[in-house]
C-alpha cells in the first residue's frame, strides 16, 4: 500500500484528478471532484504495474452526493433528517458494523453461558462502550437506538430463560430493571459529543 501511495504522490495524481487518497492499513478510498472514473482506471493500471492486487469485490465507483459508500465501518453519503425532511451529507455506522455487533452480542447471550450476570454484563458493556467510542463521529442516534432495542430483547430473553420466568419476561426484566439495577449500558443515553480526534 505504501508503494501505491508513494507512486500516487510522485506522479502528481492528486492534482491531475483533483483528488485525495484516504487510507488505513490496506484499505483506501479516493475522493475526487469530477475525475473519479479516470482515477479508478489509473489506479487499476498502477496496481498491476506495482504487482499489487486490487480487491474487485470491494472496488466501486460512487457519487457520494447521491449514494452511500462504506469505509472503515462507516457509511458515508446522503442521510435523511426526519425532523425537517432534509437530506444532508454525513456519516453513520454501516449496516455491516451494526450486524457484527449484534452477532457478537448474540454469541455472548447463548443458553449455554452460565457465567454470573455481573460477568456477562461487564463483558457486554465493554463491547458496547468500545463500539460507541469508535462510532463517536457523525449521525449515530438511529443506529444506537436499534442496537439498544436488540440488546435489551436479547438480555431479557437470556435472563428470563436463566430464571425460568414464564412468558417473555417483560414484566420482571423491564427496561427500567435491565438498564437500572442490573446495570446494562444504554447507548442512547451516552453523550453524543464527538471524540477529540474526530473533530480535527
Amino acid at each position: 500500500m505504501n508503494r501505491f501511495l508513494k507512486h500516487w504522490r510522485l506522479s502528481g495524481r492528486g492534482e491531475a484528478f483533483r483528488a485525495h487518497v484516504i487510507s488505513y492499513a490496506d484499505d483506501f478510498v479516493i475522493l475526487s471532484r469530477g475525475r473519479a472514473a479516470e482515477a479508478l482506471t489509473w489506479t487499476k493500471a498502477a496496481m498491476t504495474k506495482l504487482r499489487l492486487t486490487l480487491n474487485e469485490a470491494k472496488t466501486s465507483l460512487k457519487n457520494a452526493r447521491q449514494e452511500r459508500f462504506d469505509f472503515l465501518g462507516y457509511s458515508f453519503g446522503p442521510h435523511y433528517y426526519k425532523a425537517n425532511g432534509q437530506w444532508y451529507l454525513g456519516a453513520s455506522p454501516s449496516k455491516k458494523s451494526v450486524q457484527r455487533l449484534k452477532t457478537k452480542v448474540g454469541d455472548l447471550l447463548v443458553p449455554g453461558n452460565n457465567d454470573p450476570w455481573e460477568e456477562v454484563r461487564d463483558t457486554l458493556n465493554r463491547s458496547l462502550r468500545g463500539w460507541s467510542n469508535y462510532f463517536s463521529y457523525g449521525t449515530r442516534r438511529s443506529a444506537f437506538r436499534g442496537v439498544d432495542r436488540y440488546v435489551y430483547e436479547r438480555v431479557r430473553d437470556f435472563l428470563a430463560r436463566r430464571h425460568k420466568v414464564a412468558g417473555r419476561g417483560t414484566r420482571r426484566f423491564s427496561c427500567e430493571v435491565v438498564y437500572g439495577e442490573l446495570g446494562l449500558l444504554r447507548l442512547e443515553r451516552l453523550p453524543l459529543t464527538a471524540s477529540p480526534w474526530a473533530l480535527r
